[in-house]
């Protein structure tokens, strides 16, 4: 019999989050459905009983998916079903493992999957922002070991106001857009952009989001009581040897401390030399007595030894920063590495720069394009085009690691997500280039998305993009002991700092403010006031670097390089995109052929309009483009003259095509002041380009009037005939009848004949 267990959750705005469990996938070892609105996800969570062999780390894994059915939709692809995560899934996916991944025991090795399903959404409501409670909810409701729980909430600053887990729509006006993931007591987890805030209002939102998440928190406690899951398993996955673990740090801990305060900047030296303390220490052990052997195995025994000389290595390193404010390649905690960086760096790219800090190095290029080059996306709730891409590679030899790279993986698709953020809002309004940006990381120690950033602002000013204003990071470290009596904030953080460091936090922004962020926090009780200290550190970090960046390339490019597609934008009337486009495409295929240009449409529904992109290396391509789209959507105008082709030739005159698609009669009066007896005398003929002139726009039919004449001198002393007066109603009337003649009309009508013959009418125009 179900018994299910309920919480709900009131948000600021009156909508409900409800957390139920012990109704769905019970055989998981915790399982959790969270609905607000038509939104609802399934969490489940199973974790094995044992530990893996020689595992010492904590095997997480999570992953979250959305169902199309979730939306009434249907996947694409030829096989229509879910297939390879999204990048928006796997984004989701990272923010609820870097919360919850610190809170287990660092003893617990246990492989563990995390599962959170999308099977119901609306259009309006971001499932995101309930992943991370899902998430928690279904631990706590589960015999897993966990020092949560956590929840997550977005918080968006909108119109002045402070909204939690705000809609699309809203996400869409906010000023400041954060994902926060936090415990009761500690925030764990920052991540979203900004458009150019204080520090003062970055910390005001973490607050905000706060106060909420404790909220979340309660609610989870009550519902892990009322489930009767307080007990958690117990579990065994480390064997320890407290006299090794001393022995170990009593003659490893000064060489490691040494070592820590050389003050050497080279990575791989300071790695060859704490790896050769523990080696040493290795091979000086003792044969193993039965008494050991009995308790654990000499592959144990090494493996003890590597995980407390790690701690040895860790502890070492951030005494050195406390206590003599010693970092390990010798700076002062507010130093920056030393930078260089340069432009246009390679030819054949639009954009290319290469940014150097320290042992961190970014090759970054932009390339500008079309309308036909925006990446389309076809996510269960996002079908849209963007304009702005941001790619980040991080290959195996950055690191100087001998090993294949197969594909990208969510390391490089999250840092490319953040320098994404980071630079998207200070591209210029109404930009009309599709705009691709490529970070390749040729050396990485330490912050390679935040050179990724630098490097694509550089990049950007190199191909000539008018940016509103330039953007830089830099990564943010803490060394803290415990309680954080005494602690160091450090900038421009080395990748060690940031294994053995409490934080990581990543602030980017310009000389106005702050246009993104990411931060970890790894360790409890983290203040407001240690953050406020750490976001004033970094800005004095950023601006250190824009200064660089500003001397390096002051100011965009005048133009862009030579091989830079050229674009212009026009906006025709929406009834006129069919004209340009043409049956099957003709017209505008026919153009694109003629010019050498490429033309793109694109139908705007909201404000009425159609949206022509005209491109070419060529700027004579892109004016005779521009010129024949100009040409068919013109409206006629009574009075203008035109250059016409005759289309056909009629006895009465020619009708001459005056604008594509467009024909008008050219009455034979109309051709000359001569009076022609027949219009072979015009001399006339199919083909023909001929200037005429719009002399009349019939109101009632559409029709057009043209002459010709009208366009040279009147003869002196020519005389106008005297047109024949046209009958009442306009109409020719009955004609009298004549011997042959096909029998009476009927007052002119077009019906019947009499004496019963059949039906046909007569053209009496």
């Amino acid at each position: 019999m179900l018994q299910p267990v309920k919480k709900t959750i009131t948000l600021p705005d009156g909508r409900e989050i409800t957390i139920e469990t012990g109704k769905l996938a019970k055989q998981a070892d915790g399982a959790v459905e969270v609905r607000m609105g038509n939104t609802m996800l399934l969490a489940t969570v199973c974790s094995a009983q044992e530990a893996g062999e020689g595992v010492d780390f904590m095997p997480l894994t999570v992953e979250y998916k959305e169902k199309y059915a979730s939306i009434g939709r249907y996947p694409g692809g030829f096989q229509k079903r879910e297939g390879r995560a999204s990048d928006y899934e796997i984004l989701t996916s990272r923010l609820v493992d870097r919360v919850l991944r610190p809170l287990f025991p660092e003893d617990y090795h246990a492989d563990t999957f995390v599962n959170v399903i999308l099977f119901s959404a609306d259009e309006h409501d971001a499932p995101d922002a309930l992943a991370g409670i899902a998430a928690s909810a279904a631990l706590a409701c589960s015999d897993i070991p966990f020092n949560g729980p956590i929840s997550e909430v977005r918080v968006a600053r909108v119109g002045g106001e402070w909204v939690i887990n705000p809609t699309f729509e809203q996400i869409e006006e906010a000023d400041i857009e954060l994902m926060v993931g936090a415990t009761y007591d500690n925030i764990m987890m920052v991540e979203g952009e900004m458009n150019e805030v204080s520090e003062a209002e970055l910390l005001e939102a973490l607050k905000v989001a706060h106060a909420e998440i404790k909220k979340h928190c309660v609610a989870q406690i009550e519902l892990m009581k009322e489930a009767g899951k307080e007990t958690k398993r117990v579990y065994c996955h480390e064997i320890n040897d407290e006299e090794l673990r001393k022995d170990v740090h009593d003659k490893c801990y000064d060489k490691a401390y040494a070592i820590a305060r050389t003050g050497t900047p080279d990575k791989h030296w300071r790695a060859e030399q704490f790896d050769k303390i523990c080696e040493e220490y290795i091979e000086q052990l003792p044969e193993m007595t039965e008494a050991d052997l009995e308790k654990y195995t000499a592959d144990q025994r090494i493996a003890m030894v590597k995980r407390y000389y790690h701690d040895v290595e860790k502890e070492a390193m951030r005494r050195c920063v406390l206590d003599e404010g010693i970092r390990l390649d010798g700076r002062k905690t507010t130093e920056i590495r030393p930078i260089w960086c340069e432009v246009d760096y390679l030819p054949g790219p639009h954009g290319a720069a290469v940014f150097t800090r320290g042992e961190t190095q970014a090759l970054v290029t932009t390339t500008l394009g079309t309308t036909l080059d925006e990446k389309i996306v076809d996510d269960v709730l996002n079908q849209s085009k963007e304009r702005f891409l941001l790619h980040y590679n991080f290959p195996p030899f950055s690191t100087g690691e001998a090993r294949p790279q197969r594909g990208v993986g969510r390391r490089e698709i999250g840092h490319g997500n953040l320098a994404h953020r980071a630079l998207k809002r200070m591209l210029p309004d109404n930009f009309p280039y599709t705009c691709r940006i490529v970070s390749d990381i040729l050396e990485s120690n330490g912050s390679s998305s935040m050179a990724t950033v630098c490097g694509g602002t550089l990049s950007l000013l190199d191909a000539g993009v008018k940016m509103k204003r330039p953007v830089a990071g830099v990564a943010m470290g803490l060394i803290s002991d415990k309680g954080n009596v005494k602690y160091a904030i450090l900038s421009d953080i080395l990748g060690d700092e940031d294994h053995l460091g409490d934080m990581d936090f990543k602030v980017t922004g310009t000389t106005k403010g702050i246009t993104a962020t990411q931060m970890d926090i790894k360790c409890d009780g983290l203040s407001y006031e240690v953050l406020e200290r750490a976001l004033n550190q970094a800005r004095d970090g950023r601006l250190h670097i824009l200064n660089i960046i500003n001397e390096t390339i002051p100011a965009p490019r005048e133009d862009y390089k030579p091989h830079v597609p050229r674009l212009i934008t026009i906006e025709i009337p929406k009834d006129m995109i069919g004209a340009v486009i043409g049956p099957q495409g003709k017209v505008i295929q026919g153009i694109q052929e003629e010019t050498g240009a490429t033309i793109s449409i694109d139908e705007d529904e909201k404000l009425g309009i159609g949206r022509v992109e005209i491109a070419s290396k060529d700027k004579a391509s892109i004016d005779a483009a521009l010129a024949k789209i100009k040409a068919i959507v013109a409206q006629p105008e009574e009075g203008e003259v035109y250059e016409g082709t005759v289309r056909s030739i009629l006895d009465f005159g020619a009708f001459v095509e005056f604008m594509p698609g467009r024909d008008g009669l050219l009455h034979i009066s109309e051709i000359s002041w001569d009076r022609l007896e027949n219009i072979e005398a015009s001399g006339l003929k199919e083909g023909d380009k001929v200037n005429v002139k719009l002399i009349e726009i019939d109101k009632k039919t559409g029709k057009y009037r043209l002459s010709m004449r009208v366009l040279t001198p009147k003869p002196e002393g020519y005389v106008e005939r005297e047109s024949r007066p046209r009958r009442e109603g306009g109409d020719r009337g009955p004609r009298p009848r004549r011997d042959g003649d096909r029998g009476p009309r009927q007052g002119g009508d077009r019906g019947p004949r009499q004496g019963g013959q059949r039906t046909f009418k007569h053209n009496n125009d």
